[in-house]
């Protein structure tokens, strides 16, 4: 019992190094040759996970091939336009200027219905209002929609707008992210003088805070608050409840 133990342990976290090296994808963003490699690893991981006769190195080299391979191609990839369109293929242009191009629909082995499907999808049940429809290598279905249905956005109505930048978390879980608040250009002082502002005690008060592109701290705190350490524990130190 517990040689299968190790065994499915052992396979597992060679499986999950692995599909990390691979990168960082959804399944639905997967190119054809990388969804075939990672059905292929899960299913030479499950063979000596069951079998315990069958040596474990029998799974592992297979899967470290698969693993080189893939690297292998997604590095032609990117150094070749051709072997990119041959492991990836080509974007198909389902819809061209408000046309449906039945040509396309055919090549790709694409029916109106699933078209009609992946246009609801994406808010656009109305045909007419799709300029481009651009089935791409990983089978997900971009729209562009007309430009008299596009969204009304600042721009097209002369607004200026202020800048907006994305947000740094700076306590997750109670925990303060001294590297993102180092980003962010402040320090713990700047940090315990704002908690002190909203009244909490010390960062562990806190589920979440988050800094935005004005400055300003945003809080949420857990639903039960503790108050054993006052808000010197932010610089290390006990404060009174310590």
């Amino acid at each position: 019992m517990l040689v299968v133990f190790v065994r499915a342990l052992v396979l597992y976290i060679i499986v999950v190094i692995t599909m990390r090296i691979m990168g960082k994808r959804q399944i639905g963003q997967l190119q054809p040759f990388e969804l075939a490699i990672a059905i292929m690893i899960s299913e030479l991981a499950a063979v000596p996970m069951q079998n315990t006769g069958i040596p474990l190195i029998n799974g592992i080299i297979p899967i470290l091939t698969l693993l080189v391979a893939q690297l292998l191609m997604s590095l032609l990839s990117l150094k070749s336009m051709r072997t990119r369109a041959l492991f990836c293929g080509r974007p198909a242009i389902l819809i061209e200027k408000g046309k449906i191009n039945e040509e396309e629909l055919r090549k790709e082995l694409y029916t109106l219905n699933d078209l009609l499907e992946q246009l609801r999808i994406k808010n656009f049940p109305n045909i007419e209002d799709v300029e481009y429809a651009i089935l791409e290598t990983n089978g997900q279905v971009s729209v562009i929609p007309k430009s008299q249905k596009r969204p009304l956005n600042p721009q097209d109505m002369s607004i200026k707008t202020d800048y907006e930048g994305i947000t740094i978390d700076v306590i997750i879980d109670g925990k303060v992210m001294d590297d993102n608040l180092k980003t962010a250009g402040k320090d713990r002082q700047w940090l315990v003088k704002e908690l002190r502002k909203q009244q909490y005690s010390s960062p562990g008060d806190l589920l979440f805070a988050c800094i935005d592109s004005s400055g300003k701290l945003f809080c949420q705190p857990h639903r039960t608050r503790t108050h054993g350490r006052a808000v010197d524990a932010v610089n290390g130190q006990p404060g009174e409840g310590g």
